[in-house]
């Protein structure tokens, strides 16, 4: 049985966050094709700097005999313990825009204590919008942009972007289970569906991460800088190419794929995939492009005159 205590603890050196601000939830769980959301996870802790403002307890939340915590072993000695984390954290984007972000484990018990606490620390912080991002495997070729299937109460992002709109039963994982309580109390949330190639769902594919970071640009405006996962995705496109380019079996499979992928496309659905991750700009050009707008427009002092 797990710990008998409170599900989490606010932080006491947490900053001032203003209302208004977009939640975004990545947890690890039942299924992460490609390792979707652990690299999100990863990109969002090392790359954003989050500062914990609730951190979510371990010995209530986790079966520490089904996911055991890594310590480092030197020679003779121990000199690291790294217990997994689920914190709520204020994170700032690439322009320094805030929002407010769930990150870590799913958590094994108390489902519903959980999804109550955070429905309140939403509330308390007057949350703008939930969006969630996870993903599972399918029969869709890499060389095609990775599709979503999209839920929740926008239907404007469903319209625009869910290219798959299944009718089914699947296994719950929290993030669903938290996305139907904000839909209960009327929130605006947003659930991402990332539709990974199902033959590469089992390595850590660096457009996964890049097609969740897309789906919450699109669902909340933020802008991340994802430059080293396009690097990475590269070059692990360039292994793959040279092992379907060395296999007919693997060669066939594909072009199977892809003649079913682009006759679906063709007729199925009128949605469309947010964006292909390998024509992402760089950093470089949205910095010339942001520089071509601000110099195309009339400084403030114009703007003041009538």
């Amino acid at each position: 049985m797990p710990y008998a205590g409170p599900l989490y603890e606010r932080s006491v050196s947490a900053p001032t966050v203003p209302a208004g601000l977009p939640l975004v939830i990545a947890l690890t769980g039942f299924t992460d094709a490609g390792g979707a959301v652990a690299r999100l996870i990863e990109y969002i802790r090392d790359d954003l700097d989050p500062i914990p403002l609730a951190v979510f307890s371990n010995d209530v939340l986790l079966d520490y005999r089904a996911r055991r915590p890594i310590v480092t072993f030197e020679a003779d000695h121990l000199t690291d313990y790294r217990p997994p984390r689920l914190e709520l954290s204020l994170a700032h984007d690439a322009l320094g825009t805030p929002f407010l972000v769930l990150a870590g484990y799913e958590p094994d018990f108390a489902w519903d204590g959980v999804s109550e606490a955070v429905l309140d620390l939403a509330s308390s912080f007057g949350v703008a919008s939930i969006t969630w991002v996870h993903a599972i495997p399918m029969p869709v070729p890499h060389t095609r942009p990775i599709g979503t299937t999209v839920s929740g109460t926008r239907a404007e992002l469903t319209e625009a972007h869910s290219v798959w709109q299944p009718h089914t039963q699947v296994p719950a994982t929290v993030a669903h289970l938290l996305e139907y309580r904000f839909t209960e109390v009327g929130a605006a949330v947003a659930g991402f569906v990332l539709l990974v190639p199902h033959y590469l769902a089992d390595t850590e594919y660096p457009a996964a991460a890049l097609a969740g970071l897309d789906s919450i640009t699109v669902a909340t405006g933020l802008v991340f800088d994802g430059d080293g996962l396009r690097e990475e995705n590269r070059e692990y496109l360039t292994k793959v190419e040279e092992q379907v380019a060395g296999s007919d079996e693997l060669s066939r499979m594909l072009q199977g794929l892809e003649e079913r992928y682009d006759a679906y496309m063709a007729g199925a659905t009128n949605a469309t995939p947010i964006l292909h991750t390998g024509d992402l700009p760089s950093a470089d050009e949205l910095a010339a492009e942001l520089e071509r707008f601000l110099a195309s427009r009339p400084n403030s002092d114009e703007d003041k005159r009538p």
